[in-house]
């Protein structure tokens, strides 16, 4: 097995391990599809615990030393506000995320019955508000960035390969953002200005796998209609397998820093402020993987074997195929090819070979008359043995 391993991998590397990704496209169209299925289900069912950057609120800073979350949180609850999201950042403080307080004398009123719960000065508990309007702002900006990051990738792909390439290459975005923001329904994470960063930082990582593999894919299409070898799918399948680890390897170096950054930085350093882009960026890239490979290129086949004239060649390069095959299943029912006497060209004489040698320059058979010689063919004298020397007695 290990042997059989390490041969695998060197085939991947090599772009020789043949899996048979696009000629399964029905398969991943099905898994994505249903991904998506869940992932929107969730966005209308669930939908998403916004940040109080969306959607206003209060936020409070509580020293580490009162007790723990839990209990801060329940102080807050106790004091007759709902809370949101709780979280350590460092060593030194939680912030604790309410829900929006717009009366002056209920925020003093809270922060003075949660610093007589912990035996503290209210000094000690600060506070600050977002306003829904200022929330508001923030969702416009990031659709938009979204939509002008969109209309930019359309652009750029159109004029460097195709529009079929960037209609798959949009698609493969459109993919990675449903089933992140699936993930973070589903889940609950808290969607925060930081998350929209993210997203736009996992298309960026997204597009540029995409394009590695594209281009690969326009290198081994180009001029195909002109030989009878291979299919657009086929040779957009041999593109994909031989940037197989690249993409693999590429998303792991990603994965690692990410991951330190998220279980190590917020989780084990307690830096809060890197929870949100680290969770969106593991997640939205892991995602990017498997459109990067399972989807993108599917797609553009897809879309590509719609084409006539890809149509037509690929009917030209199954006939070709067919004919060969009809022509290798007749020689191999109708047996090996006869020479004029009837033998077996390429091995398969070997009886009548040794019979013919044996004709040629074997000895007599016992009894047979020998072949005469040259000056042997005159009769002996009566009497004598053929030589002469004989005394001719009987």
């Amino acid at each position: 097995m290990a042997g059989s391993g390490k041969g695998l991998a060197a085939r991947l590397y090599r772009g020789e391990a043949d899996v048979d990704i696009v000629g399964r496209r029905k398969l991943w169209f099905t898994v994505a599809g249903i991904a998506i299925i869940i992932a929107i289900a969730s966005m209308l069912v669930r939908g998403f615990t916004l940040g109080i950057e969306f959607e206003g609120g209060n936020q409070y800073n509580v020293p580490v030393k009162v007790g723990t979350l839990e209990q801060v949180e329940q102080a807050f609850t106790d004091a007759g506000v709902s809370v949101k999201t709780g979280q350590t950042v460092g060593d030194n403080q939680y912030i604790i995320k309410t829900e929006l307080i717009t009366d002056a004398e209920r925020q003093t009123d809270i922060k003075e019955s949660v610093a007589q719960h912990f035996n503290i000065t209210p000094e000690q508990i600060s506070d600050s508000a977002v306003s829904t309007s200022w929330g508001g702002q923030v969702t416009n900006k990031a659709a938009l960035s979204l939509a002008i990051f969109l209309a930019a990738v359309l652009v750029y792909l159109i004029a460097r390969f195709e529009w079929r390439m960037a209609v798959a290459a949009v698609a493969s975005l459109l993919l990675d953002l449903i089933l992140t923001g699936g993930v973070y329904s589903l889940v609950g994470f808290e969607v925060t200005p930081s998350t929209v960063i993210g997203f736009l930082t996992i298309l960026g990582f997204a597009l540029y796998d995409v394009v590695v593999v594209f281009d690969k894919v326009q290198e081994n299409t180009r001029g195909i209609t002109g030989s009878s070898t291979s299919t657009y799918s086929e040779a957009a399948n041999l593109a994909v397998n031989q940037t197989l680890m690249r993409s693999i390897n590429t998303g792991l170096v990603a994965l690692l820093p990410v991951g330190g950054l998220l279980f190590i930085g917020a989780g084990l350093l307690g830096a809060g402020t890197l929870k949100d882009l680290g969770l969106v960026l593991f997640i939205g890239m892991g995602v990017a993987v498997y459109s990067s490979i399972f989807f993108a290129t599917p797609v553009l086949a897809e879309l590509k074997s719609r084409e006539p004239r890809l149509q037509q060649h690929a009917n030209r390069v199954k006939a070709k195929r067919s004919a060969q095959a009809k022509e290798a299943a007749a020689r191999t029912t109708s047996g090996p090819a006869r020479d004029s006497d009837g033998v077996p060209v390429g091995g398969g004489g070997t009886a009548k070979t040794v019979e013919r040698s044996e004709l040629a320059g074997a000895a007599p058979r016992p009894g047979a008359r020998p072949a005469a010689r040259p000056g042997q063919g005159k009769r002996p004298r009566a009497g004598g043995r053929p030589g002469g020397g004989g005394s001719g007695r009987r």
